[in-house]
């Protein structure tokens, strides 16, 4: 479980212990959904009644509930209604796994094979609207990074719009002890990236994240800046940006989803993070970003400290939904 170590496709090792924490911090944060909707949705499975159509029904309910959203919860409900069938599946509790087997399956479906040679710097553009997480996010990334894998991180301060955005960013790169990039407040954000990109290559980095404002749909000339700044690192760069991180808050449930997709265009979104999952009893808003803006979830944001980090197993997350032992 959790193979990828870090963003940019390495595959690794990792001891029994590490694995073992990252689950647990998966387990954890998965709490109020398991304790909520999910919990309900294990009671309907836990019984040897007959299946019956009210099963279904409750099951398609539950899930909506759940921020699922309706055209996942439909596949879902579909999918395990052909298993049962195709199986000749009588009592509810005997269909439980079949249920688990498509939810692992939503994920799975967006997996992208490893690259087997990251370029350096590594560069990873960051994106999402205000408030769902993209400083901390950047931090715990670096984090992990230079303190797990031993790799040479700086950060850029794309962010000059958003009041304090830089001095946030710069006090966390302090706190997991990587250079920023910054010009202030008000800098042009381009000229930010251009300097940060100077400056990983100097340094010989192995790893540049870059922060970018809060980019909301409206706000049309906001996307023409998060083009013109892939523009001038491609430029820079040809290849880059090679991971376009999209961060989105679990606790907006379908909005979340929404802001999601008005960042795929403008932004060529790779890969997803769901953060704040210890915040919300619905975390099925994770099949509907899977499923609706079909990018494989690649963080699990767990928790407030720079730890608080995991990489995103689709086996793992489903069996903490249903309080499964891991394994």
């Amino acid at each position: 479980m959790f193979k990828r170590l870090f963003g940019f496709g390495q595959d690794a090792p990792r001891s029994e212990e590490e694995a073992q924490v990252e689950e647990q911090q998966v387990t954890q944060s998965l709490e109020k959904s398991r304790q909520g909707i999910f919990g309900k949705i294990s009671q309907l499975f836990a019984t040897d009644d007959p299946i019956t159509d009210e099963l279904w029904d409750d099951l398609e309910e539950a899930l909506i509930q759940g921020d699922v959203g309706l055209e996942t919860t439909m596949y879902l409900v579909n999918r395990t209604k052909d298993r049962v069938n195709r199986y000749g599946t009588k009592k509810a509790s005997d269909a439980r796994d079949m249920l688990k087997a498509e939810m692992v399956r939503v994920f799975q479906d967006q997996v992208k094979p490893p690259a087997a040679d990251p370029p350096k710097p590594f560069v990873i553009l960051v994106v999402g609207v205000n408030g769902a997480g993209k400083t901390t996010l950047i931090a715990k990334l670096a984090q992990r990074m230079k303190h797990r894998f031993n790799k040479r991180v700086i950060l850029a301060a794309g962010d000059t719009f958003r009041a304090a955005a830089t001095e946030q960013l710069e006090t966390w790169g302090e706190r997991a002890g990587v250079p920023c990039i910054s010009l202030g407040q008000g800098a042009d954000s381009a000229a930010v990236v251009y300097k940060a990109i100077d400056a990983a290559l100097e340094q010989e980095s192995d790893v540049l994240i870059i922060d970018t404002a809060g980019r909301l749909q409206a706000k049309f000339n906001l996307m023409q800046e998060l083009e013109k700044i892939k523009t001038i690192i491609g430029r820079k760069l040809p290849g880059a940006p090679h991971e376009v991180l999209l961060v989105i808050d679990a606790t907006t449930g379908q909005n979340g989803v929404l802001q999601a997709k008005a960042f795929l265009k403008s932004a060529d979104v790779t890969d997803v993070a769901v953060t704040k999952m210890d915040g919300t009893a619905k975390g099925g808003i994770a099949f509907a970003v899977a499923q609706d803006i079909e990018r494989p979830i690649r963080y699990l944001g767990t928790g407030e400290k720079l730890d608080d980090l995991a990489l995103f197993d689709a086996q793992t997350f489903v069996d903490a939904l249903f309080a499964e032992e891991l394994s």
